[in-house]
């Protein structure tokens, strides 16, 4: 016997005879707006891990020209879980399960393969990379502690891991791959695929902003990079690193909401709904802005060109 099943049973037969004993003017009203949960995954810190989400062909970093499998990843259940599917020129597959464990503040996934191996590595963001780490082991049995790295790098995403069997005091090289679009989808030229980088990417650097996280501001940031506030002030690439390094803003929120992506070849233009709070200098802030940010596609990768934000928005038009 199931034991869950038997539980909903009990559930369903008691739910069942409470309300054949409601009379029928007792009927409960329809559920209002208000009661309708928000979605639970739309925050920055559910995205950061987006630029691994695309078609990808896998290559050795070794032996960039040869591929060695596919691997496809997408964004499920409303945007909470991204699902990988990896298929190996050697017949292998694999399945991965990622998602962003918000009551304990680290990244998850669940590994598993048509040879029946299972790992489970978790972590966070560092500097911009995802680093994830577990245990798992080796053939004989013994204990083996495993490490992968996600890098988002010019035409692609890297992943490397590397692995130790004595507890962490030296690490081995397990693999080094490079992710590129893959060349059957046309996804590197397609609108989809390229929206779906954009908006990756600017999420991540919304993020960068609110954590004074220059090094990831730096990887974004064209050098010719201009931002026009709403105010006609203008401000450069090198004026925003300072601004992070110097922690002159501290941030609670630095969040958008209603993202729009439209891309043009090799252009491509983010527009967006910020809410920033927090202090300036020890003053504190909090307003609401519209934005749209410019990428622009070079041999490096997407580039973030010119921003332009409107002044802050007023009271009423903000709902708060």
């Amino acid at each position: 016997m199931n034991p869950v099943l038997t539980e909903w049973k009990v559930v369903l037969v008691s739910l069942i005879i409470f309300f054949v004993g409601l009379p029928t003017s007792a009927a409960p009203p329809p559920p209002s707006a208000e009661s309708e949960p928000a979605r639970s995954c739309a925050a920055p810190e559910f995205r950061l891990f987006d630029f691994w989400i695309g078609d990808w062909d896998a290559f050795d970093v070794d032996n960039p020209s040869a591929k060695v499998a596919h691997n496809r990843v997408d964004r499920i259940l409303d945007g909470c879980v991204l699902l990988e599917d990896y298929q190996d020129s050697d017949g292998s597959h694999g399945e991965s399960f990622t998602i962003y464990d918000a009551s304990r503040k680290v990244w998850h996934q669940s590994w598993v393969t048509n040879h029946g191996a299972l790992l489970i590595i978790e972590g966070n963001m560092q500097s911009g990379d995802m680093v994830l780490s577990g245990t798992d082991r080796t053939a004989d049995g013994k204990p083996r502690h495993v490490r992968g790295t996600w890098k988002p790098v010019p035409g692609g995403v890297r992943e490397t891991a590397v692995t130790s069997t004595d507890d962490g005091k030296t690490w081995k090289p397990w693999f080094d791959l490079m992710f590129r679009p893959a060349a059957t989808s046309g996804a590197a030229r397609s609108a989809g695929g390229d929206e779906a980088l954009v908006a990756a990417l600017d999420t991540r650097y919304q993020a960068a902003v609110k954590n004074n996280d220059a090094t990831v501001m730096d990887r974004i940031l064209a050098d010719d990079f201009v931002l026009v506030t709403g105010s006609g002030k203008t401000f450069g690439k090198v004026d925003l690193l300072k601004e992070a390094e110097s922690k002159q803003f501290v941030y609670e929120h630095q969040e958008d909401t209603e993202q729009t992506v439209r891309v043009w070849g090799d252009s491509a233009v983010v527009t967006a709904k910020l809410w920033g709070k927090g202090t300036d200098n020890g003053k504190p802030f909090d307003h609401t802005l519209w934005f749209s940010d410019t990428y622009a596609r070079t041999p490096a990768g997407w580039r973030y060109v010119f921003g332009q934000a409107s002044l802050p928005l007023p009271a009423s038009a903000t709902g708060k």
